[in-house]
């Protein structure tokens, strides 16, 4: 009896090593860089393969809907923001949160060092010019956080330009981006995180709906094992995956790559992160997004916060 238990195991075994990879494709919002770094980490690490998954990382640009493609059931998994989700499930969707790259939202407004700005407040009751793109969730909350500015908010219109040949400008960023860029032009700059302000939503959020879950559980749970170990391996070692991005993503060279890299990590391993794992959530956080995004009007009713996200 042991012998034929021992023979249809090994045959159970083989059977399961040999069933061939599940396709899937992962969408991103935008283009490949370090913000993504732990996705294509687990291209480059052998992470997907190993939880017997072909991954198509696929690059985004501006205004690529995520949420919609995901929740109409054109994409499985997708990337997105939190407050995204928040509005997609306000609308009726099903998405639901898997992974939080970002455990502190790395937006953010970029100053002149030489003003000698201590915080957003000096920001907004001093004299020049704030371009920000208006109608986002984030500058709503500043909005209304700051509503009598002394400062002249402009529309943003991208890059650093303005910034770098008017020391009285500043501008909405990312933090891993534009302040690398303006100092790579010999700016020395101030960035203040929105977070530190108290709109802190997860962002580089890998998203799925609620009936993959269901039909799915195994696929769902290995697309996050394997996105967890890759960045894991990308807040390690940043190289391999940096090289393949860099090869789809010409505009963005090899210092700024591994700049990029470094300067993101105090966002990614935070405190939390570090006690109770990469890309963890908790219904506190969302609660207080939800809660949040009601007294911006930004929604007409509240979403579950617990049924927002899951834990795999």
């Amino acid at each position: 009896m042991r012998a034929i238990t021992a023979i249809f195991f090994s045959v159970l075994m083989v059977s399961v090593a040999s069933a061939a990879p599940t396709k899937l494709k992962l969408a991103l919002n935008w283009k490949p860089e370090p913000q993504f770094g732990g996705f294509y980490a687990a291209k480059t690490g052998g992470h997907y393969t190993k939880q017997n998954l072909d991954v198509d990382v696929v690059p985004g640009g501006s205004g690529t809907p995520i949420v919609q493609m995901v929740a109409s059931g054109q994409m499985d998994f997708g990337i997105a923001s939190a407050d995204e989700v928040v509005i997609s499930r306000a609308h009726g969707s099903d998405v639901v949160a898997l992974f939080a790259a970002y455990q502190t939202n790395p937006q953010a407004i970029m100053t002149h060092e030489e003003r000698g700005f201590k915080n957003l407040a000096d920001v907004y009751s001093s004299e020049g010019t704030l371009a920000m793109q208006k109608g986002l969730p984030y500058a709503m909350f500043l909005a209304k956080k700051y509503p009598k500015p002394k400062v002249n908010i402009v529309p943003y219109l991208g890059g650093v330009q303005n910034f770098l040949h008017d020391p009285k400008f500043s501008q909405q960023c990312f933090f891993t981006s534009e302040p690398l860029t303006a100092k790579k032009s010999g700016a020395k700059t101030k960035t203040f995180l929105v977070a530190e302000e108290g709109y802190n939503p997860y962002t580089t959020v890998l998203i799925t709906r609620a009936d993959v879950l269901k039909k799915n559980p195994a696929i769902a749970k290995a697309v996050v094992e394997a996105v967890r170990a890759g960045w894991r391996e990308y807040l390690d070692k940043p190289e391999a995956a940096n090289k393949l991005m860099g090869d789809l993503n010409k505009a963005m060279d090899a210092t700024t790559f591994k700049e990029s890299a470094d300067v993101q990590k105090p966002l990614i391993e935070t405190d939390e992160a570090k006690k109770s794992g990469l890309g963890v959530m908790t219904e506190a956080r969302w609660t207080q997004l939800v809660d949040q995004m009601m007294e911006l009007k930004l929604i007409d009713k509240k979403p579950e916060a617990k049924s927002l996200f899951t834990v795999l």
